[in-house]
């Protein structure tokens, strides 16, 4: 997967890794706090604010102290949504989203990446969509009124429940709930990614023009993700992840070629609803030195073991031992189990990540 990790951008990974989820239902938990409902109604105004206004904006994406910038269009028309995101920083990066593709536009790479769309996610990164299964895994709060983008603005703070997930800090418009801030936080309130506008715009109609493309892509290398190959006898097999953390489940499966692999590559997805780890296995060169160990992926993580004549990595942005305990846990069906995953402390949030 180092070839994979080597042509895929950092914004793009991330939005990769959340395209193949669809969400599960669970039980929520027996008891809610008037302020939890009233922090749940706040979410849930966001979601349908991001899926239902039409909007363009201009936000910065910061990470590892750096700081992309990026313009985004979101039209609705009859109740289909299209999204655009233009890279500012001379990149010419674009990504479109339509009803059945969400398409990767790589001018300084020559290539555009082409995936089938498979949820409603926003392409905003570091930003939750509400679910039912929040409050399963995450405490949802409010936090005090402040000033963002020069409105005044609610901050909620989704704080994980166990160390196998990170958590959020958000700051919505109090008049139309859209995220003006968010942050990615780890549980000691360390802040990994952030979304910050500088400009957003709400408008009755967007025209059509604004979504496409400003690159043709004649004579780029185009690499189509949502290929199904037929696969040789024992490339792959039925593999699957073996007492995964609680809360994560499959739900995405496919076989598909990816950028720098001759060969299929099985690749799964197992999510709470809110965070996600794609796990990839593909048949390993003999000849080649098996990648082992924790890698950074921009704002997430990546984790390579060696599993008999296969390659696995789990990529996704959540702590370390989440990627640990899927990647140990994936075998062939029929396989012994692996040893559980560690025990995560039950209801205890972390503390709230800081204000900025």
């Amino acid at each position: 997967m180092a070839s994979l990790r080597a042509t895929v951008p950092p914004l793009f990974m991330k939005r990769a890794l959340r395209w193949p989820v669809s969400l599960l239902a669970a039980m929520l938990v027996s008891t809610v706090h008037a302020g939890d409902r009233e922090a749940r109604q706040w979410l849930e105004r966001m979601s349908e604010a991001l899926a239902t206004r039409n909007y363009e904006g201009r936000f910065f994406h910061l990470r590892d102290s750096r700081s992309e910038a990026m313009r985004i269009y979101h039209r609705v028309d009859k109740g289909k949504v299209t999204e655009r995101l233009v890279s500012l920083d001379g990149s010419g990066r674009e990504i479109i989203r339509n009803q059945t593709e969400v398409i990767c536009y790589l001018p300084d790479r020559r290539t555009v990446l082409v995936e089938k769309r498979t949820d409603d996610n926003t392409l905003l990164a570091a930003v939750p969509a509400y679910n039912e299964e929040l409050e399963t895994h995450y405490n949802i709060e409010r936090g005090p009124f402040t000033k963002a983008l020069g409105r005044r603005t609610q901050v909620i703070n989704v704080t994980p429940r166990d160390q196998f997930r990170y958590g959020y800090r958000l700051w919505l418009d109090d008049e139309t709930a859209m995220p003006l801030k968010s942050q990615l936080c780890d549980r000691e309130g360390r802040v990994i990614e952030q979304i910050l506008f500088a400009e957003l715009n709400f408008r009755d109609r967007i025209p059509a023009d604004s979504l496409k493309p400003s690159i043709s892509g004649e004579g780029f290398r185009w690499i189509r993700q949502d290929a199904q190959p037929q696969l040789a006898a024992g490339q792959t097999g039925n593999w699957g992840v073996i007492r995964p953390p609680a809360g994560f489940r499959l739900t995405a499966w496919r076989i598909q070629f990816i950028a720098g692999s001759s060969v299929p590559v099985q690749h799964l997805v197992y999510s709470d609803g809110l965070a996600s780890v794609s796990v990839f296995i593909e048949p390993r060169n003999p000849q080649a030195e098996p990648i082992k160990g924790l890698a950074k992926v921009g704002a997430a993580f990546a984790f390579s073991r060696a599993l008999d004549d296969h390659q696995v990595t789990a990529v996704g942005e959540v702590p370390p031992v989440t990627l640990e305990a899927i990647a140990a846990g994936v075998a062939k069906e029929g396989a012994k189990p692996a040893p559980a995953a560690p025990p995560a402390p039950a209801h205890q949030p972390g503390p709230p990540p800081p204000q900025q």
